[in-house]
């Protein structure tokens, strides 16, 4: 997180909500991702293999003012303009251009029939066909340009990084991927845990997926070290081997902490926090993974709740480095244009097309709450580097 800006916002999702909960907010609720910003979209594989550009994090789903997810999407563009040298002006046409498609794209997802909204994707190879209406020929191909930039992984390269050449594949232990989970280690957890879990797990798949499941046999298991927006959570890896050694794959295990928003009014999830998380996503997303699922486990006397998908699955993120003002602002268009689609699959688009109306209002708000959250960002950031231990374990003044 004290990497920039950029970085502090993606993992201060708790100190955003904290800001939108004292300010003032629309009555019109959706079922919402809770952590909009623009690293949270990306692509990834659909169940029928096709690269597919989606919503992809919803640890912080929950039940919000809808344009929640639009502020935390808006400023986190402005403050990736701001780590990339961008002026003031470009950073406001960038945030107000994916308000824009945001209010633009939910009338057109109002105008269409449920199951159409439903069906709605953004398949990469038909691309044109998805954003019919939306995006002209030139912006179609900096679209592609774009997600061009964001290079597709080789699972299979992955899986067999990760995975040794043994009879039996064993997850390759690495400092900066994977780690040893001991019998008991500090978080009470121990193989068997896991195990248990990713047993377990499957009564939450539809008949179709435990059949595909049960033909798989869990070979090991391992600590997942993960990133910055999921800093203190607790995540583990599960290594599964079907026909032989080289039909491999991994699943991912997550403990579900409450969101952002629960913790701030301290209401838990009255069922479970990882079944909000897979809920939520099942919900917003348009082609969730097939192995997406959830159990709760008791350790040490406490249940907790996990989720539980596929580890890799050609997932990609945006480098915002390769993006200048005009890429940054089709990249952020395109979020605007799939955060509507996550919203209208709830089924509030009319109400919610009928409130942002016609006018440019919306825009011009989004893009000014870009710009001074942007600044409140800034100072929270340098507050939070001011109070960081230095490499003495002395706390800088």
């Amino acid at each position: 997180m004290d990497k920039d800006a950029l970085s502090f916002l993606r993992g201060s999702a708790l100190v955003m909500t904290h800001d939108l909960v004292a300010g003032r907010s629309t009555p019109l609720t959706v079922t919402s991702c809770g952590d909009a910003h623009l690293a949270n979209f990306g692509l990834f594989a659909s169940p029928e293999r096709s690269d597919v550009f989606d919503v992809t994090d919803f640890d912080e789903a929950d039940v919000t003012p809808f344009e929640w997810d639009v502020k935390r999407l808006v400023t986190s563009l402005a403050v990736a303009g701001q780590t990339r040298g961008f002026s003031s002006a470009d950073q406001q046409a960038i945030a107000r251009a994916a308000a824009r498609e945001y209010r633009v794209a939910m009338r057109r997802f109002a105008e269409l029939g449920r199951l159409a909204v439903w069906y709605s994707t953004l398949d990469v190879n038909v691309m044109a066909t998805d954003v019919k209406g939306s995006f002209d020929a030139a912006e179609r191909k900096r679209l592609r340009a774009v997600l061009a930039s964001m290079k597709v992984p080789d699972d299979r390269r992955a899986e067999a990084r990760f995975t040794s050449s043994d009879a039996t594949p064993q997850i390759v232990r690495s400092t900066a991927h994977f780690s040893a989970l001991e019998p008991k280690d500090e978080t009470g957890m121990t193989p068997d845990d896991v195990a248990a879990i990713v047993r377990d797990y499957g009564a939450s798949l539809d008949s179709g997926r435990q059949a595909l499941l049960s033909q798989f046999t869990l070979v090991d298991v391992a600590r997942h070290v993960v990133g910055v927006g999921s800093v203190g959570t607790e995540c583990f890896a599960a290594l599964l081997c079907g026909r032989d050694r080289d039909d491999v794959f991994f699943l991912q295990i997550k403990e579900a902490q409450p969101s952002a928003l629960a913790t701030i009014r301290r209401s838990p999830a009255i069922d479970s926090e990882a079944h909000r998380v897979v809920r939520a996503q099942r919900i917003l997303q348009a082609t969730p993974d097939p192995f997406l699922g959830w159990t709760r486990r008791e350790i040490n006397g406490e249940v907790r709740s996990f989720y539980v998908r596929q580890l890799y699955d050609r997932r990609a993120t945006v480098d915002v480095s390769a993006l200048n003002p005009e890429l940054m602002s089709s990249y952020g268009r395109l979020c605007g244009w799939t955060l509507a689609r996550a919203h209208a699959r709830a089924g509030e688009s009319a109400v919610l097309a009928g409130y942002l109306g016609k006018s440019e209002a919306f825009d011009e708000a989004m893009a000014t709450f870009a710009l001074a959250y942007r600044d409140r960002n800034q100072e929270d950031f340098e507050v939070f580097l001011r109070g960081r231990p230095t490499e003495g374990g002395t706390v800088q003044s």
